[in-house]
């Protein structure tokens, strides 16, 4: 059989086109930011992971420019051998130091580090126990680990802890947890787990990617907004949200980021992060810490969308997070009304199968500290008119 026949038959994108519902890849052309304009269209960007407003700060814009006219574009090599700049360990320092964790390590994209991470620290004869809800990352991070993978179900510390009283006392264990769940916006049971961990000796990972800069004290993350840093064992996180870049992290003992520094294959065999790369996200980093009431003023439009859309009456999946998924139940139906909503000059997100259930579609909104009330409130008079006219729709 031709390897390629699957390709030739895939036809569900074409269909979708045809149909006029296929609701991906539209085109930008200009900055990401609160108001972005994609296809000769000025839009409300409610879609973006652009939560503290960075990416199109003068700031960490000078520092990449910069960047690259002194270290040029690239670095042509891995951090193992000819790529580490000096760039990269004051990014390390001080983001260790913000994180309060001895060392850090940082990867070229977000999903690479989970690759990184999890494939270096767990082996054959260890045990993974990870939520059903984690992050594709994590996914694929287990998979090439080679370690036994047990699933539990979505912040269900009972099944957590069964399955963590079940398993071997010989293998290790590490329990890996979104902090901040991607498309609900759920926050994890970190004080259950952390207890779990410590009553069945198992080590803790939190993926904090959407918890940099949104949760904590100064946006320092779960970890610091649960007061567990200390009992967290290894965070990961990424550059493309909160700090405006491209990128991710690894924050731990020292010991621990040696051992992966020598030993994760994604980490030895790839190139390092580019110049201006690390200078944005070194740039934003400075820019959270001097400035922490972005971190407020995100909650307090995430709180201000919360309420206007759960006043027109419309079905929400409450969190205390900028993510705030709108339900919508069906495929179509959510398409349909990301399509409509992008016709009108607001961006969301369609979230469909397999992300999640059939029955359980949302559309996936996120918000940024700099988003104004006038903004939010077109948005909300927009989002509640379309799914008022989708009523009643049949698939």
């Amino acid at each position: 059989m031709d390897l390629f026949k699957k390709c030739y038959q895939y036809d569900t994108a074409k269909k979708a086109r045809e149909a006029g519902y296929y609701p991906y890849f539209h085109e930008l052309t200009s900055k990401q930011d609160t108001v972005v304009h994609m296809e000769g269209k000025e839009m409300i960007m409610i879609g973006s992971n652009n939560y503290l407003g960075l990416t199109s700060h003068p700031e960490v814009i000078q520092a990449s420019i910069e960047a690259t006219l002194k270290y040029g574009t690239g670095v042509s090599g891995s951090r193992f051998l000819n790529g580490t700049l000096n760039l990269h360990r004051e990014l390390e320092e001080e983001l260790a130091a913000f994180l309060n964790k001895e060392d850090v390590s940082i990867f070229g994209t977000g999903f690479q580090s989970n690759l990184a991470i999890i494939s270096g620290i767990a082996g054959r004869n260890d045990i993974i126990f990870s939520d059903k809800e984690n992050h594709a990352s994590i996914y694929d991070g287990t998979r090439l680990s080679y370690a036994e993978v047990i699933r539990f179900e979505h912040s269900d510390m009972a099944d957590l802890e069964d399955k963590l009283a079940k398993a071997p006392e010989n293998k290790g264990k590490l329990i890996i947890t979104d902090g901040v769940f991607s498309m609900s916006g759920d926050i994890a049971k970190l004080p259950e787990i952390v207890a779990l961990a410590r009553k069945y000796g198992a080590r803790v990972m939190v993926d904090d990617a959407h918890g940099l800069g949104v949760m904590g004290e100064g946006g320092r993350g779960t970890a610091e907004h649960f007061g567990l840093e200390n009992e967290v064992d290894i965070i990961m996180g990424t550059f493309s949200k909160s700090l405006a870049s491209l990128g991710g992290y690894m924050a731990a003992e020292r010991d621990v980021i040696e051992y992966i520094r020598h030993n994760s294959r994604p980490y030895i065999f790839s190139a390092a992060l580019p110049p201006a790369n690390t200078a944005a996200a070194l740039a934003a980093l400075r820019i959270l810490k001097r400035e922490p009431e972005r971190v407020k003023a995100l909650a307090d439009i995430a709180e201000y969308m919360r309420q206007g859309l759960k006043a027109r009456g419309l079905k929400i999946r409450d969190s205390r997070t900028p993510i705030i998924p709108i339900f919508t139940y069906m495929p179509l139906r959510t398409m349909l009304a990301c399509n409509q909503l992008f016709e009108q000059g607001v961006y969301v997100n369609p979230v469909i199968p397999p992300a999640t259930p059939i029955g359980e579609c949302l559309i996936r909104t996120s918000y940024t500290a700099t988003h104004t009330k006038e903004q939010m409130d077109t948005a909300i008079d927009k989002i509640a008119n379309v799914l008022k006219s989708l009523e009643g729709f049949e698939e």
